[in-house]
């Protein structure tokens, strides 16, 4: 029996009809959340993450501001930019876009960011109250990994889950938003001992380590859900090949497109293992845009003493 996709766009789409309420309610009140996206340099890839977050913040009705400054910027301009964000009350959720160039000390500018503005979750101040399990802000793309799990009724409650991955940005908020939810959380990374045995013990496998494929067969228990984290683009042929034990249909995509998308979770052992998957594309990817959305509701809520009715 072949597992069930999880399919992150419908879900993405349920989240964002419950997020239009609350900016409704919000706007009866005389309040428009607003983000403001701080982008430095020109790498593509974050021009189009950032484009996506403020075409969302349209869709929805948010106010937002693209603040776009040169890769020649300094550690202190970029500061000196976080202060007047910081002070400015139309905007009440600051998206630093990363990753910010080699002669900026990122880790200051993030820190810099007012940890109530702080809608990525990576202030220290919030990685303490996700530790602690207090009121503050998640991650964007560990928020909407549980998403799916709860919506889609996957059982957390005394399983065992295994995170492929240690980064502040997915793998440490993930095992702890889990561990909150009674699983029995391992962590893995490149120097764990025999991983492919430690992760098939696995109810829930996150597979968030950044290598295309990474996770294959024999990582998966059956049965298992399994949260593949990761975006890879293959761009030749031998890549495909080396990736796909059937590549005719990803090397049509590779002639159509010129690139084909795959997870850090070889596809289709994931199919034919597990209980459920979610799918690259179009699994944890939507998710994290509109958890951002739902963090800056929450930071417009929370700076003015509002009760959520989400």
């Amino acid at each position: 029996m072949a597992a069930t996709i999880l399919d992150g766009i419908k879900i993405r789409d349920e989240i964002q009809s419950e997020l239009l309420q609350q900016i409704a309610e919000l706007k009866r009140v005389g309040v428009t959340p607003g983000l403001a996206a701080v982008l430095v340099g020109e790498n593509p890839a974050s021009q189009i993450y950032v484009r996506s977050k403020v075409k969302t913040c349209e869709a929805l009705g948010l106010y937002s501001e693209k603040m776009e400054r040169p890769k020649e910027s300094t550690t202190e301009e970029l500061l000196q930019l976080v202060n007047d964000l910081n002070h400015n009350d139309a905007i009440d959720g600051i998206l630093i876009q990363l990753p910010l160039p080699p002669q900026v000390d990122t880790k200051r500018v993030l820190t810099a960011v007012d940890p109530a503005k702080d809608v990525d979750g990576f202030h220290p101040m919030n990685v303490g109250n996700l530790v602690a399990g207090r009121t503050g802000f998640v991650p964007c793309t560990p928020a909407g990994i549980l998403e799916i799990l709860k919506r889609s009724k996957i059982p957390l409650k005394g399983t065992r889950a295994v995170v492929v991955g240690r980064s502040d940005i997915v793998g440490k908020p993930v095992a702890m938003l889990l561990l909150h939810e009674h699983a029995t959380v391992t962590i893995c990374h490149s120097r764990t001992r025999d991983l492919p045995a430690v992760a098939r013990e696995a109810d829930i496998l996150v597979a968030a380590i950044g290598k295309a494929a990474f996770v294959t067969a024999d990582f998966i228990k059956p049965g298992a859900t399994v949260i593949d984290v990761g975006i890879n683009r293959l761009t030749t042929e031998e890549e495909v090949h080396k990736i796909f034990h059937d590549p005719a249909g990803p090397l049509a995509t590779l002639e159509k497109r010129g690139a084909v998308l795959v997870g850090d979770v070889q596809p289709e052992d994931a199919r034919a293992i597990a209980g459920a998957f979610t799918p690259v594309p179009g699994g944890v990817g939507p998710l994290t845009i509109v958890m951002l959305m739902a963090n800056t509701i929450k930071a417009a809520q929370l700076r003015r003493g509002i009760k959520s009715s989400g």
